[in-house]
C-alpha cells in the first residue's frame, strides 16, 4: 500500500510588498499543488476548492515541502479550521538550512541535483493570477510539486541533495536521511533517524 504522504506547494494573489506589515497569512492563496503518493495523482486545488484539501488534510498525511513551515503553512493556516502545523510533515528547506547554516532555494536544489530547475519564479504565478491566466498558473504550480517531489524521492534514495552555494558557482552536498514512509507508521527509533541528517 502506497504511503499516505503528500507534496504540497501553494502560490498566492500577492507579494509581501504589497502589504505593509508583510505577514505571510495576508497574501492569500491563489492555488494549493499537491501529489499524494496513495492515489499517484497531481492536484492544482481553487481558492474555492480548499475545502477539499481540507478534507484530505484531515487524514493526517506527511506533508512533504520546500519551506512549508515557514511559509505555505502559514499562506494557509486562515483557510483551515486547524492549525497546518500539527501535522506531520518534512520540510525539505528547514532541515538543509539546519545542516549547513544558511537558506538555499528550491531552483538551486534542483539544478544541482537534478540537472534542471524550476519553470519560473513565485513573482510569475503572481502574475498570471492577477491576469486571470489560471492555466499557466495551475501547470506553473503542478511543475514546483514535480520539481520537490523528485527532489524528495532523489534524497531518499541517495541520502544526499546538492546546491549552489549562494556564495559562488560552487556545488555544495548535504546529506539527508529520510524515507518514502509516514512517520505515524514506523517504529520510534526509525521516526527518530527519518527527518534527520547523518
Amino acid at each position: 500500500m502506497a504511503p499516505n504522504i503528500l507534496v504540497l506547494d501553494l502560490e498566492t494573489k500577492s507579494i509581501f510588498s504589497d502589504h505593509a506589515d508583510r505577514r505571510c497569512d495576508a497574501l492569500g492563496v491563489s492555488v494549493v499543488g499537491t501529489y499524494c503518493y496513495q492515489r499517484d495523482q497531481y492536484r492544482v486545488y481553487e481558492e474555492a476548492e480548499i475545502p477539499e484539501l481540507e478534507q484530505r488534510l484531515t487524514e493526517r498525511p506527511l506533508v512533504v515541502g520546500f519551506n512549508i513551515k515557514r511559509f505555505d503553512f502559514l499562506v494557509l493556516k486562515p483557510y483551515l479550521h486547524f492549525d497546518p502545523l500539527t501535522l506531520p510533515m518534512l520540510d525539505i528547506l528547514e532541515i538543509l538550512h539546519k545542516a549547513l547554516g544558511h537558506r538555499v532555494s528550491l531552483e538551486s536544489v534542483a539544478q544541482a541535483t537534478l540537472g534542471s530547475g524550476k519553470s519560473g519564479s513565485g513573482l510569475d504565478a503572481v502574475d498570471y493570477y492577477r491576469r486571470g491566466e489560471i492555466a499557466k498558473l495551475k501547470q506553473y504550480c503542478q511543475d514546483d510539486v514535480r520539481v520537490t517531489k523528485t527532489i524528495y524521492e532523489y534524497g531518499a534514495e541517495h541520502g544526499e541533495l546538492f546546491y549552489t552555494s549562494k556564495f559562488g558557482n560552487t556545488r555544495g552536498r548535504c546529506p539527508v536521511s529520510w524515507q518514502l514512509t509516514h512517520p505515524e507508521t514506523t517504529t520510534a527509533s526509525e521516526t527518530a533517524t527519518q527527518c534527520s541528517l547523518f
